[in-house]
């Protein structure tokens, strides 16, 4: 437990793929079959974001979030099926490998999804036995040793994942505190990933069916873990972190909304960049506070770093930006970020830049592009924010700025290539 004001315990909460207009903050909640109370009460405890952008899946912005260097460097540029090449190389530096020297325990409990393991989907498949495809497990292991099997993961696990994944996370907070360690803890959720099978204490619940039982659930999960930090009495010193990873599935019946903006996850639309994020630092940010600031899941990175009085790695290219100083005073300070670059695979979809969005590949839904554009779209997500007129013809001065930061980008990239890309040409 950090007794230190400079060292914050700090605690990451991440969902998976819940879209815009699902919580009740976001104006979903009841709305979208079930009530979020306890989600929507920490917004009122901390600081709310409008315009937080992550990457197109949960490889990609699982792998920002970690390294605070976009995918498009380090390979990590799409999620695909367990046996198949995917994850960071062993030379990135992870956020936890970067708050370690400055005496943090460190822990996560849930959703990796960085390094690759022979296995396959869920054992009910249509056609699976374990003569063709290795059984999927839940798997645990500590730093600098292979991780080991700890269960099989069906889909009854499927339902019991996440009230696993608190006890395991409040159990090591519990540790820490009685240690008196600083700690960073990092509990991705399974929820709202497909399929969406809530715990069966949560089945029927909403009445609303298997989705909204599961967004119920995972409410309530997030709950259990701001109980359990206020019991511990490190509230007051504890920077808490919510976000979704992605926008919302595409796939029925699992698919979720982004409330009023077009798109899904894989996607380069406003519904795939705009997730949920919320901070909470007692003292520090302001409470009750939404903004409409730019902020991106690589500035989460950097942004810890900062609060830990860490340092991100100096040999190489670091995408994320510090927005401390924003998160401690919205009404004054503005986000330091004017805009970023947005990548699905290795190709460059769309450039986003202050109250504009520039798209170069029009893909309303997913595997519905029409291919490169010949001539771009302009869109200002503030007079347009449902990205229905183009209007690159009288705004061609905006190609400049976008320009600018696209090729300042790409000559980054050739300084700081990725590594080749096993699954070009698959």
């Amino acid at each position: 437990m950090s007794k230190d004001p400079s060292k914050p315990n700090i605690v990451l909460i991440l969902a998976d793929n819940l879209g815009w207009g699902k919580l009740g903050c976001y104006g979903g909640g009841i709305l979208r079959g079930a009530a979020t109370p306890r989600i929507d009460k920490l917004a009122t405890e901390g600081l709310l974001l409008h315009n937080f952008n992550v990457e197109s899946d949960c490889v990609p912005t699982r792998s920002a979030l970690m390294t605070g260097r976009h995918p498009i460097r380090t390979g990590c540029r799409q999620s695909v099926p367990a046996g198949f090449p995917q994850g960071l190389t062993n030379w990135e530096s992870t956020l936890p490998e970067c708050l370690k020297p400055k005496g943090y325990a460190t822990a996560h409990h849930g959703k990796w999804h960085l390094s690759d393991i022979p296995g396959s989907q869920f054992t009910s498949a249509l056609g699976y036995t374990t003569e063709v495809a290795e059984l999927p497990y839940i798997m645990r292991g500590v730093a600098g040793k292979d991780s080991e099997n700890f269960c099989v993961y069906d889909l009854e696990k499927r339902r019991l994942i996440d009230e696993m994944l608190v006890y395991q996370s409040e159990d090591w907070l519990s540790r820490q505190v009685t240690a008196e360690k600083t700690f960073f803890l990092y509990h991705p959720l399974v929820h709202l990933h497909f399929p969406t099978l809530p715990h069966r204490d949560f089945e029927g619940k909403t009445g609303q069916g298997e989705f909204a039982d599961s967004m119920a659930e995972m409410d309530y999960r997030v709950g259990q873990l701001i109980d359990h930090l206020d019991d511990l009495g490190v509230r007051d010193n504890t920077v808490l972190i919510f976000a979704s990873d992605n926008g919302p599935e595409f796939r029925p019946p699992h698919r979720g909304t982004a409330g009023p903006w077009s798109g899904t996850y894989h996607t380069a639309m406003k519904g795939s960049l705009r997730v949920p994020f919320i901070i909470r630092w007692p003292g520090k940010v302001p409470a009750g506070v939404t903004s409409n600031e730019m902020v991106h899941v690589t500035d989460i990175f950097t942004s810890i770093l900062e609060i830990a009085g860490a340092e991100a790695p100096s040999d190489r290219h670091i995408d994320g930006i510090s927005q401390v100083a924003f998160f401690k005073d919205p009404a004054a300070v503005k986000s330091r970020r004017e805009g970023f670059l947005f990548y699905i695979k290795d190709e460059l979809r769309a450039v986003k830049w202050k109250d504009w969005k520039l798209h170069l590949v029009w893909e309303p839904k997913v595997n519905q592009s029409s291919g490169k554009l010949e001539s771009p779209y302009l869109f200002n997500m503030v007079r347009d924010p449902k990205k229905e007129t183009d209007i690159l013809a009288y705004n061609t001065w905006v190609m400049q700025p976008v320009m600018r930061l696209r090729a300042a980008f790409e000559k980054s990239l050739r300084s700081d290539p990725a590594p080749p890309d096993p699954l070009k040409g698959l």
